[in-house]
């Protein structure tokens, strides 16, 4: 399940891959996965990226024109580099961008079919999907300590709320991740 780590991973590698480049098409095999109709999707064919940022457990694509693509990947979903133009895999397609050197394939394996893209005119438009829960990295001790007591819950939910916390979610590495904030925030208690 894509995480906060691996959505990051994912984020450093589309920089070093696609900003500064134009997308050269855009095909969507799965018409489930575009929640948005205007701009239609057909919009991010010949604009530059000009940004990747991770906004929570979403992929943020900044193009010209101030258009933005959200992309949640949700449980199954993975972005893929292959050979440009290559086919979309059956049953686990969803959508690919093409590029001059290679294509980014969205992919999920799941049969729910949860993953998602959100194509939007302008940056504030982005802010919607921003659950408003802290960047556990870049807050302070006493930001971590007040959205870990702030609701009544058990130490996992409050950490897998994306309202409390941003980017971390419910998958199973999270164990190893709540044993060491579970002695943290026995120390802040005490």
């Amino acid at each position: 399940m894509p995480e906060y780590p691996d959505v990051e991973v994912y984020v450093r590698c589309l920089r070093q891959h696609i900003v500064d480049r134009v997308v050269e098409d855009a095909r969507v095999a799965s018409p489930f996965v575009v929640r948005t109709y205007d701009p239609p999707l057909s919009e991010i064919v010949d604009k530059h990226v000009l940004t990747v940022d991770r906004l929570g457990k979403r992929i943020v694509l900044g193009v010209d024109d101030d258009l933005h693509l959200v992309i949640h990947l949700m449980i199954a979903g993975r972005l893929r580099w292959k050979e440009r133009g290559g086919k979309l895999a059956r049953k686990v397609g969803l959508a690919a961008f093409d590029f001059s050197d290679g294509s980014l394939s969205f992919t999920e394996a799941g049969t729910k079919k949860r993953a998602s893209i959100h194509f939007v005119r302008v940056r504030n438009a982005v802010a919607e999907f921003d659950r408003g829960g802290i960047e556990v990295f870049d807050s302070s001790i006493e930001d971590f300590d007040h959205s870990l007591k702030c609701e009544n819950h058990i130490l996992k939910r409050s950490l897998t709320d994306p309202r409390l916390f941003s980017g971390i979610g419910n998958a199973t590495p999270m164990k190893s991740f709540i044993g060491r904030v579970s002695h943290l925030s026995s120390i802040l208690r005490n």
